[in-house]
């Protein structure tokens, strides 16, 4: 459903372009891969992707210089991946503009969703979204409608974007570091409590937990999207 999105893979590591290929192209994406910044560059001006997943550490020129050129096209989304977990690596990332940081190792599944809310951000029409479908719910971001028990919801985006994102992800748990980092992006200077303040709105407008799903806090962790009968989906 996303065949038409082109994402480019500047990586010197052949076992993680590998790995990244195979769950992009799960998710209907085009790839292309480049080993060195400078093949990478040249790539990118030759293809013009709709997004780049750029290492640090690479041969000829690093992922900072490479990311500094790429910035003088402000359209194209930039995923830094890196070995290194410093702060100061983070904000440099942030001082050139990047729109994500991931540290290596990373869950594959967990850099999808990433791509996919980058992508989101940057052009909503880029990501063609399924409506999720639940006993007396139904969820569609493309159209960004929530209906519950046949009665429409009026959901601000960020709250509808939330549920979306907790529902799509059923039954797993996401602390509420993970929740901003997937929907404000890393570079949100506010307090994550904020993730509480937007499920404490979503219950309300769903009202009680019903038999098939409920938002669910797990205390000292964060919240899932708890739904008993999975196969209704």
């Amino acid at each position: 459903m996303n065949k038409h999105v082109h994402i480019l893979i500047i990586e010197d590591d052949p076992d993680i372009c590998e790995l990244i290929t195979l769950y992009a192209e799960k998710s209907g994406y085009n790839v292309s891969i480049a080993r060195t910044g400078m093949s990478g560059l040249e790539l990118f001006y030759a293809t013009h992707p709709d997004l780049v997943l750029l290492d640090i550490m690479l041969p000829e020129m690093d992922g900072w210089e490479v990311c500094k050129d790429i910035r003088r096209d402000e359209t194209t989304p930039v995923i830094m991946l890196t070995g290194k977990g410093e702060n100061g690596d983070k904000l440099k990332g942030f001082d050139l503009r990047a729109d994500d940081y991931l540290v290596k190792p990373f869950d594959p599944n967990e850099l999808m969703a990433r791509i996919k809310a980058v992508l989101r951000r940057a052009n909503p029409m880029l990501v063609v979204t399924e409506a999720i479908q639940l006993p007396l719910l139904k969820i569609d971001v493309q159209q960004y409608k929530v209906t519950y028990a046949t009665q429409e919801i009026v959901f601000p985006p960020r709250e509808l974007e939330l549920l979306y994102f907790l529902a799509s992800h059923a039954n797993r748990v996401f602390t509420r570091q993970q929740l901003v980092d997937h929907l404000w992006g890393w570079d949100f200077e506010g307090d994550p409590r904020t993730v509480d303040v937007h499920i404490k709105r979503i219950r309300e407008k769903l009202g009680a937990d019903n038999l098939y799903w409920r938002v669910k806090t797990i205390r000292g962790v964060g919240y899932k999207f708890e739904v008993d009968h999975p196969c209704c989906t």
